[in-house]
């Protein structure tokens, strides 16, 4: 509809033009300028239709062609473009101070705008009401003596035409001197982001005004009225031509940065740190003073916002934007240059993205804690488990044997032979249960490992193994989760080795790296480890990511076997 409206406009304007006697060389400069921004209009809105500048452009676009109604000699065509002339740059005014967001903000803002329309509502009608295009053809740029008649011509009132006309121009030219004075402050303002968004568009604007003030003072000033017409004239089309496509460029950029914003919790990752997310956000906004408070409460804590040098930081005031959870508790707060509350579509697209990275590091954050209480819970169990084997079943054997073995010295001279084998296979069999019962203790949790440390425990497993192993591993107490998960994947490790490697042996070395203990086992062995097929490597993969540890397994076909191990040991 907003096209075909566009198309007819054009058409209507162009055919009174020609009646004009304009040259094919006008008519399509001024068709070019009218459908430059009814098209520029209909693809902003196509692609940002919440936003009303597309609109704006449309309007302009198909109001653009009102003022050439006045070469047509239909009496009431010829009123309402006399009347309605300046409605297209009513519309500029309008387009040009709410710009990019479509919206007015600010009561001087509306109280320009609203005076803008007046003046071409009232002005303009006053100005129709005493134009007589027979005495006055130089009053518009038609330069028509034989358009008419005007059918809201008052008799007798011509003769006031050319005052009102004066004063109808001296307030086009203030409001052009108020439009300028705004754009210039709210550039001043601007954020550096935003700067560059709106700088071809308003240098465009700029240069538009420039050559319509002129032509108005041209058309004032007496003595002016021929001075460089036509170059004034072409100029002016040119650049009212690149004003929507300027418009729309900024548009579509100021989409393109918030377009940027949507990478943003992609581009925090994983390192969702305070000091990360900050410096993401400060290039996103194009604001280095940005500061970033994030939500700290607990135990002995006042609830307040800080950042990442424990800075509190306010929530109030121009420069802070709030960022809540979906549930409405407090998560962040911006600390920001004020400009950017000029741009409240990029603060909200921002403050969503920001949302997400923080939940999203929250739910990493209590999966983790979750998986290291998990595995801490398993290891305290283990524990428990090899203590009261050790001082429960495994002491009562002990304490068994050597009741045993009184038996056997006070049966050794018995006559009956089969007293003596009983009591001796009663005692090997006791043996070999108490080797079984530490084996599976050990299986359990080695007890050289609470009491020695790592470095031990991985000698006592070498000398235990069923193939040649050599250990290489600093001396060094680390926090028992990490012992054991370290242990464990050295014993997996070794029996992978063992049984499906066919190794002829194995090295294993144990060494701390600033804040990670890194852990190495390489073979000799075939190769072709994948921690996706059987449930020795997958469960190791889990059990070290639950301590947020980091498995690396490289196992070329015939190369060997290499598994590192890197678990965080602050």
């Amino acid at each position: 509809m907003g096209a075909l409206t566009a198309v007819l406009a054009g058409s209507v304007g162009a055919w009174s033009y020609a009646r004009t006697g304009a040259d094919s060389a006008d008519i399509v400069r001024d068709l070019a300028v009218g459908w430059a921004y009814a098209g520029a209009g209909l693809v902003a809105w196509w692609r940002r239709p919440a936003n009303r500048t597309g609109l704006l452009m449309l309007a302009e676009g198909i109001t653009w062609f009102i003022g050439n109604l006045q070469g047509t000699s239909v009496p009431a065509l010829f009123a309402l473009g006399a009347w309605w002339e300046g409605l297209n740059l009513a519309v500029l005014v309008h387009l040009v101070l709410t710009f990019p967001d479509g919206r007015i903000t600010g009561a001087r803002t509306r109280r320009l705008i609203l005076a803008t329309y007046a003046i071409v509502a009232v002005g303009g009608l006053l100005r129709a009401l005493t134009y007589d295009p027979a005495r006055a053809h130089h009053a518009t740029y038609l330069d028509c003596s034989g358009c008419g008649p005007n059918a809201l011509l008052v008799n007798g009132a011509t003769g006031l035409f050319e005052p009102v006309d004066l004063v109808f121009r001296g307030l086009a030219v203030l409001i052009s001197v108020l439009t300028a004075t705004a754009v210039v402050h709210r550039w001043r303002r601007a954020s550096h982001a935003r700067r560059r968004a709106l700088l071809p568009a308003w240098a465009a604007i700029g240069a538009a005004m420039v050559f319509i003030l002129w032509d108005i003072v041209r058309l004032t000033v007496p003595g002016l009225d021929g001075l460089g017409a036509d170059l004034v004239l072409l100029l002016s089309d040119l650049a009212q031509c690149a004003v929507p496509i300027a418009f729309l460029a900024g548009l579509l950029r100021m989409r393109l940065k918030q377009a940027e914003v949507g990478g943003l919790v992609i581009e925090v990752g994983a390192d969702a740190t305070p000091a990360r997310m900050r410096e993401v956000l400060a290039r996103v906004l194009d604001d280095s003073s940005l500061r970033l408070g994030l939500w700290q409460q607990g135990q002995g804590i006042r609830g307040g916002y800080a950042d990442e040098d424990g800075t509190p930081v306010r929530a109030d005031g121009p420069r802070a934007t709030r960022v809540d959870s979906a549930r409405g508790t407090p998560l962040a707060v911006l600390d920001h240059d004020p400009a950017l509350a000029e741009d409240p579509e990029l603060l909200a697209a921002v403050g969503a993205a920001l949302r997400l990275a923080l939940e999203n590091a929250w739910l990493r954050t209590e999966a983790r804690q979750a998986g290291t209480r998990m595995v801490r819970a398993a290891d305290d169990e283990r524990r428990r488990l090899e203590r009261d084997l050790h001082d429960g079943a495994q002491a009562r054997i002990v304490f068994a044997l050597m009741a045993l073995r009184r038996v056997g010295k006070g049966v050794a001279d018995h006559p009956d032979a089969k007293v003596r084998d009983s009591v001796a296979e009663v005692e090997q069999s006791l043996r070999l249960a108490l080797e079984e019962l530490r084996g599976l203790a050990q299986g359990i949790h080695p007890a050289v490992l609470t009491r020695e440390g790592l470095a031990s425990a991985l000698a006592e497993l070498a000398r235990q193994a069923e193939l040649p192993v050599v250990v290489a591993a600093e001396p060094g107490r680390y926090d028992p989760v990490v012992e054991t998960t370290a242990y464990f994947t050295v014993c997996e490790t070794l029996a992978n080795a063992a049984k499906h490697a066919r190794a002829r042996a194995v090295s294993v070395s144990a060494r701390r790296q600033g804040t990670t203990l890194v852990v190495e086992t390489v073979d000799d062995g075939i190769g072709g480890a994948d921690t996706a097929r059987g449930s020795g490597l997958a469960g190791l993969a889990d059990r070290i990511a639950a301590v947020d540890g980091v498995l690396r397994v490289h196992s070329p076909a015939g190369g060997g076997t290499r598994v590192r191990v890197e678990l965080p040991c602050v």
